[in-house]
């Protein structure tokens, strides 16, 4: 799939049917050029599409972009689109709870469908950002580090210390906008372990699970007490948010 013709019949196939299904969804749809050159985002949506409902590895991303000119050693764009964008892209390494059916291992991919969004993104109710003026106003009030691990920006990330820190756009509550106040500044690290499956305080402390398909990552035996303790509970009332939950996904 390095035929310029036949990249772009692919795109027109999937914006075709991005408009049609996605687009309500406010899923993000690369742009296939980026000042005269294919877009990374574009070109691995396109490769998962020519293979869409297969399993296919990081390693075979990364050969097919270079093979398109690319020199790049750790592709991360099939995660982004999934969680950023909201392409319904499964991840063995993020473990989505679809994985362990379909063979999924860790270091693979699988876009299961260009007709639904990915679970866990069609219900948040996202704006592309703050303004600029806003943002920094806020990581001042933060004194510009991560609300969750305290990382400055700038600066050596704390976890990470070879990596500089830059601070992104975190949801607090990841069922609301992305507004002044349901936002907090988190570094690429944190922000990337929550997954939108946590509900963060003003200082960046979880709060409860968002995505109840976090608890599908746990240990056995975890899972198991988690179910008890529901049942025990309110047997009624765990039905009711199971079934409103698995509608809504």
């Amino acid at each position: 799939m390095n035929n310029k013709k036949e990249i772009e019949i692919k795109y027109d196939e999937i914006l075709k049917q991005y408009k049609k299904s996605l687009e309500k969804y406010n899923v993000k749809m690369p742009k296939l050029y980026s000042n005269g050159s294919y877009t990374l985002n574009a070109l691995v949506l396109i490769y998962l599409y020519t293979k869409i409902g297969q399993i296919v590895s990081k390693q075979e991303l990364t050969d097919y972009l270079r093979t398109m000119g690319f020199d790049i050693n750790d592709v991360q764009q099939a995660r982004h689109l999934a969680q950023q964008s909201g392409w319904y892209i499964l991840s063995g390494t993020r473990g989505d709870y679809e994985c362990k059916t379909l063979g999924i291992k860790s270091g693979e991919y699988m876009l299961k469908t260009i007709e639904e969004p990915y679970p866990s993104y069609k219900n948040l109710k996202r704006t592309e950002s703050l303004n600029a003026g806003s943002w920094e106003e806020l990581k001042k009030i933060y004194n510009n580090r991560c609300a969750t691990c305290g990382s400055k920006e700038g600066e050596p990330n704390f976890l990470y210390p070879a990596s500089v820190t830059t601070l992104q756009q975190g949801h607090k509550d990841p069922s609301k906008p992305l507004t002044i106040d349901n936002t907090i500044p988190q570094c690429p690290f944190c922000n990337r372990a929550s997954r939108n499956y946590f509900v963060f305080d003003n200082k960046g402390r979880v709060e409860k699970i968002y995505d109840p398909h976090f608890i599908l990552r746990s240990e056995k035996e975890v899972q198991l007490i988690m179910l008890q303790l529901l049942i025990e509970d309110n047997l009624d009332e765990a039905r009711k948010i199971i079934e409103n939950f698995d509608k809504e996904n």
